[in-house]
């Protein structure tokens, strides 16, 4: 019998003595700061607009239950939330579904790339090929780390399965649409940007303190939150991605 787990293990963060960060409802750096408290101060479309992100979660209409469960395992090893108790965790893939269900793009497309659900079904595709041929299992049974090292094959450039679907589409070009579709998500959540310290919208009441890197008065001082990636974790090293000439400079890892 196999002594391999089900499923991925405990990938939470782990503090400065490697033991594993509990979840909470409110990780990061800012502890107590709410975007929400502010809402008062906002006019009613902004409000409306910040409080359908938490209050209205879109159904799943454009993949299948299969592509949706796979798109958020990646999405948890993109984007990881093991720090986040179960009540305040981020909904990703439901915005993504969205997003393409309703055909919403930049207005643009690379040459050589499909469609952008077309891209998200072959990469997804792709990943459970890779999974198969380097661990011979699928990607949800997957242990963290062994998650992570099938995604930095996509952000290497240097996928070992999955040919069919690389003569479709440029890899780095559909590692650059899955890391900004997930992070595009992430950081458009209020409680992603009580997690970074963002204000949030400051309309109509604007901001005050644009120099020094103050907070504003509604805002609070950063605190220490210190957490290092778990152990063997490829979050903890920093790599360009692989041909990506076109990218946000410094973005390396899976994380």
């Amino acid at each position: 019998m196999s002594s391999r787990p089900a499923g991925p293990p405990d990938g939470r963060p782990v503090d400065p003595r490697g033991r594993p960060i509990e979840p909470r409802a409110q990780p990061g750096y800012y502890p107590g700061f709410s975007t929400l408290a502010q809402q008062a101060f906002w006019d009613d479309a902004t409000r409306r607009t910040v409080l359908a992100r938490v209050e209205e979660v879109p159904p799943i209409r454009f993949f299948s239950a299969a592509e949706a469960t796979l798109l958020a395992a990646i999405a948890d090893r993109l984007v990881p939330q093991d720090d986040r108790d179960a009540d305040h965790r981020i909904p990703i893939v439901p915005f993504i579904d969205e997003r393409l269900f309703l055909g919403r793009t930049d207005g643009y497309r690379y040459e050589g790339m499909p469609p952008d659900g077309d891209a998200h079904r072959l990469g997804l595709e792709g990943i459970a090929a890779i999974a198969h041929a380097r661990f011979g299992r699928s990607f949800l049974e997957l242990t963290a780390n062994e998650q992570e090292a099938v995604l930095q094959t996509i952000h290497d450039g240097q996928p070992p399965a999955g040919e069919q679907v690389w003569q479709q589409m440029d890899v780095n070009r559909y590692w650059r649409l899955v890391l900004d579709d997930v992070c595009h998500v992430y950081y458009a959540h209020p409680w992603a940007w009580d997690e970074i310290g963002f204000g949030g919208p400051a309309y109509p009441r604007g901001y005050m303190r644009l120099e020094r890197g103050e907070p504003e008065p509604w805002e609070v001082h950063e605190q220490r939150y210190a957490w290092h990636a778990p152990p063997g974790s490829t979050s903890g090293t920093d790599k360009a991605a692989g041909g990506d000439t076109y990218g946000s400079p410094g973005q390396g890892g899976t994380h």
